[in-house]
């Protein structure tokens, strides 16, 4: 494939654009750690939606969409469709609750919480496991994403795409900070939208495939279009709809999808300007993931399966490329190749816009981390605002060079999205709870997290073995794995102390006022079942709208409308 004048143009006017915004919000950010982490705390719920949009729109989530419509058909995305439920929860439970608390970080949480040594030690454990280690093996996902991208598309070795995408993203965010991050997001993802659509549309139409009308009559594509899996086949709707309906929403920890918010997530919560600016935010973020976004994936995927239909046919076409990148999710960038000049440029900067906005957004989420729960809580408490920013941007840089290098080990997206699954097994609950029940303390959080971590490592060891210790399906894995987790942070919640009366009366007063806890809470009930039905229903009537099921689709936006008009009328009960 090559790319012509007019799509370097594109791509090399969208890096321009990118800098420029780092370099323009630098000085404003390098003021203090509240401006560099979140942006003053001033930021509108729109931009804070989008920004949460475009960060979950990573380089490698395509390529995954793309690759599970082709393993296990349209049906096999209820394994990251199901997160809604705990987006649901997010909006109308708990965005408020972080906005109120006024944090930096979510993991000040635990000495906002909980009391004494444990708490100071979970939060500083916290910064390094999540905002290091787990971060670094996030972003290596996406940097696998990129490698891939970088090759098809520009004939990149794997070095050249790195140093190329990364040192872009990386230079702006250790500039601009959370705002420059946000500002940047805003219109990265209207451009990765607009190419997601616009090359969606273009290789539907290409002769080989002959318009959807024909691609939806292949039978290759029949094969792999249904919403629902068939339920007289247990071994489709158990693990890829029964377990993650039923089970994974609730109990599962996932960066993006944490239970009851965390991470980049709560982050931009907490940089809203007030508590109705993070709920809308969050529940704008929900309906543009789950509803609006994923059917131009699925699509190319589908339309994939025509061109290469098998792994052998990849292959062909890309004889250059390590076998071990030659995975269904090479599908979505193989499909690219098709694309005319000047669309090409802009598709190809729209991944590359997806690739910035989630890598810029883990940089300055960890490093906030690093910085303000580590550094700044246990190495130097007097340390400068300036020395602090100084050393974000320096954090920063060295989390990119981590990542990037791990990411030469890894091979497919969905490996590592369900090692990360496995991780956080059994441990949802727990952060659903603590905002409520008050035996749950530190040990409950340590052992949640100690537990499912050595649960993942065993499961994940066992299947790289040419000799498996035993043969347990990925589903079943995570299942015991939510088992074991639960019961062991539970037990340990009954038979150890709660957190010291002083501490709890202290949390409740400044998250809840002088309302009871559960004020209103049937209201908000109804709310998270009539946003999680008019989400689904706009994601489901977009589909079979594209499967000319006309009248099915009509139904679908009707109930969607439905559930829209009752939120809204029980809107100041529902957040009060």
């Amino acid at each position: 494939m090559q790319l012509q004048f007019i799509d370097w143009i594109v791509i090399c006017s969208f890096f321009l654009i990118s800098l420029l915004i780092g370099i323009l919000v630098a000085r404003t950010s390098g003021k203090n750690t509240k401006n560099f982490f979140l942006s003053g705390k001033n930021m509108p719920w729109w931009l804070l939606g989008v920004s949460m949009v475009a960060t979950t729109f990573a380089a490698d989530t395509p390529g995954l969409v793309a690759g599970i419509v082709r393993n296990d058909g349209v049906f096999g995305n209820w394994v990251w469709w199901s997160m809604l439920l705990t987006g649901m929860f997010t909006v109308f439970f708990y965005a408020k609750l972080w906005r109120k608390s006024n944090i930096t970080t979510d993991l000040e949480f635990y000495e906002l919480r909980y009391s004494g040594k444990s708490a100071a030690f979970l939060r500083g454990f916290r910064a390094l496991y999540l905002g290091v280690f787990f971060n670094i093996v996030i972003m290596a996902n996406v940097c696998l994403a990129g490698i891939k991208i970088g090759h098809v598309m520009f004939g990149f070795s794997a070095t050249e795409s790195l140093l190329v995408a990364c040192s872009i993203t990386v230079f702006y965010s250790m500039l601009g900070g959370l705002k420059g991050v946000i500002i940047t997001d805003f219109i990265q993802f209207i451009i990765a939208l607009l190419g997601s659509v616009w090359a969606a549309i273009y290789l539907v139409d290409l002769p080989q495939i002959g318009g959807l009308q024909e691609l939806i009559s292949a039978p290759a594509v029949q094969e792999k279009m249904a919403l629902f899996p068939d339920f007289s086949k247990p071994e489709l709707f158990i693990p890829l709809f029964i377990i993650p309906l039923t089970v994974q929403w609730w109990s599962v920890w996932y960066p993006g999808s944490e239970p009851g918010g965390g991470g980049y997530i709560a982050q931009r919560m907490l940089a809203a300007k007030n508590e109705n600016q993070a709920t809308w935010a969050t529940l704008f973020f929900n309906i543009a993931h789950y509803a609006i976004r994923p059917w131009p994936w699925i699509i190319i995927g589908l339309a994939s399966l025509i061109i290469f239909p098998d792994l052998a046919s990849l292959k062909t076409a890309f004889p250059e490329l390590d076998d071990s990148f030659i995975k269904h999710d090479l599908s979505y960038p193989a499909m690219l190749t098709y694309l005319p000049a000047g669309l090409l440029g802009l598709v190809a900067t729209s991944l590359i816009a997806a690739f910035m906005s989630t890598i810029s957004t883990h940089l300055n989420w960890g490093s906030s981390y690093v910085i303000n729960d580590f550094y700044t809580r246990f190495i130097n408490p007097k340390a400068s605002e300036r020395k602090k920013v100084l050393l974000g941007r320096l954090s920063t840089l060295l989390m990119m060079i981590c990542a990037a290098l791990l990411s030469f080990v890894l091979e497919e997206a969905k490996d590592a999205f369900n090692l990360m699954l496995q991780i956080g097994a059994g441990t949802g609950l727990l952060f659903i709870l603590r905002w409520f029940w008050h035996r749950i303390n530190p040990y409950s959080e340590i052992t949640a997290m100690l537990v499912s971590f050595i649960i993942a490592v065993l499961f994940f060891i066992n299947d790289k073995l040419e000799t498996p210790w035993f043969e347990l399906a990925q589903h079943w894995q995570l299942l015991i794995g939510v088992i074991i987790t639960t019961i062991a942070w539970v037990l340990v919640s009954l038979l150890s102390s709660p957190t010291q009366a002083k501490t709890l009366k202290s949390f409740d007063k400044l998250i809840y006022g002088d309302k009871n806890k559960f004020h209103h809470f049937g209201y908000k009930i109804m709310a998270f079942f009539a946003g999680t039905i008019g989400v689904y229903s706009i994601l489901f009537g977009t589909g079979y709208i594209l499967y000319q099921e006309y009248l099915y689709g009509s139904i679908a936006f009707i109930l969607a409308l439905s559930c829209i008009l009752l939120i809204v009328s029980q809107w100041k009960k529902i957040n009060s």
